[in-house]
């Protein structure tokens, strides 16, 4: 049996965490589609994805995590109800909006909202690339503003060509669909 996700190579994950240490930009596969990424207290790197995506920042940007314990800094000033409803739904294709209680991540990253989009994924190459940074990581579409987002190594090539720093090898999970979206606080579903 061949691993859909095996195990990017030390070689892949330290010159993928030089890059994301000095502001670089990354594709990388998903769930479901190729997104790129950043670290998003690097506020050049959040601008700069912004701008090769064409997305006006006051839309705000999604959050990738490892583990619940990366964002346990956001979990923390949350209710009790509020934290378990966010955690029944991880490891996996859920993205919580969590009320961002300490305004503790950047404004480019959550845009004009109160609240900031969390996804713990489950697909092993995200988790590598995470625990990599040692954080969470921005985790957007990989694609122009208005073109479908990229299922394959080759679109990542034809919407970014070498505007990107790092394109790291790789599958998409097997998720059809992107992830689904949760608003913790009101308990609604919004995609």
């Amino acid at each position: 049996m061949i691993d859909k996700h095996p195990t990017l190579s030390q070689w892949h994950l330290q010159q993928t965490r030089l890059i994301l240490a000095v502001g670089g930009v990354i594709a990388y596969p998903t769930e479901a589609v190729w997104g790129l990424g950043c670290d998003p207290w690097n506020s050049g790197a959040v601008n700069r994805l912004l701008e090769l995506k064409d997305r006006p920042a006051h839309k705000g940007l999604i959050l990738v995590a490892a583990s619940v314990a990366q964002i346990e800094f956001l979990l923390a000033p949350l209710e009790n109800s509020l934290r378990a409803r966010a955690i029944e739904c991880w490891p996996g294709p859920v993205t919580c909006l969590l009320p961002d209680l300490n305004r503790q991540i950047p404004s480019n990253v959550r845009g004009d909202h109160d609240s900031v989009a969390v996804r713990v994924s489950d697909h092993s190459l995200v988790q590598q690339l995470c625990e990599t940074a040692g954080r969470p990581l921005v985790s957007t579409s990989c694609n122009p503003a208005g073109r479908q987002p990229a299922r394959h190594s080759w679109q990542v090539y034809r919407y970014f060509g070498e505007q990107l720093d790092k394109v790291i090898p790789g599958r998409l999970g097997g998720q059809k669909k992107p992830s689904q979206i949760l608003d913790v606080a009101t308990g609604r579903w919004l995609r």
